[in-house]
């Protein structure tokens, strides 16, 4: 079976070496970063990272990790995003939160703590990524709308996918009405309802 990818992003030499020692010895594949650049060119270089985890203030930018997480979250294949940080203040906790990060963990913490938690994140996704998949395929929706559907689901405003996806906000909101139509809903409140009923 092959190992799960994780990028690792982290500043500190010693952290970063440490943790993607643990992640190693754990089984992982893991590529470890030192700047949102460097993260950038092996994003480019390499697709499927299974996780993601990233210090939120790298280098001179208090906010460098935060803006790795929407392009990580547009290739769609990573599950878990865990944002490290020794600041936690609540505005940066927000923006994590809203841009899609799974789970943040205060430093200092130990490398056991980042293993249990990548666990129960994969463990919560595959938990209610089947509800999604059988939901979208049982209402027969296109390729294109599978993609805007998703987005919509983890609560981006329709601009957010707009830009994600590459189309105008005009196109989002023409492919809305049409997964709409497909899943008998007329509200985004509605469509959860129809992914996820309680």
């Amino acid at each position: 079976m092959k190992p799960q990818r994780i990028l690792l992003v982290e500043d500190e030499r010693d952290a970063r070496e440490a943790l993607a020692r643990a992640l190693a010895r754990a089984g992982y594949e893991c590529s470890a970063a030192e700047s949102s650049e460097r993260a950038h060119a092996i994003l480019r270089g390499e697709q499927g990272f299974d996780a993601a985890v990233l210090d939120v203030k790298l280098g001179d930018d208090d906010r460098a990790g935060l803006k790795l997480i929407r392009p990580l979250r547009a290739t769609g294949t990573c599950t878990a995003i865990i944002v490290i940080t020794a600041f936690a203040d609540l505005d940066k906790v927000k923006q994590a939160l809203n841009d899609g990060a799974s789970y943040l963990i205060e430093k200092p913490f130990h490398a056991a703590e980042l293993l249990a938690v990548l666990q129960r994140v994969w463990s919560e996704a595959q938990d209610t990524s089947h509800l999604v998949e059988r939901a979208l395929q049982r209402a027969g929706l296109t390729t294109k709308e599978v993609e805007v559907a998703k987005l919509v689901l983890k609560g981006l405003p329709s601009a957010e996918v707009a830009s994600l996806v590459g189309i105008s906000d005009k196109t989002v909101r023409q492919h809305l009405s049409q997964i709409y139509a497909k899943c008998g809903v007329a509200t985004r409140s509605e469509f959860f309802h129809y992914v996820f009923p309680s």
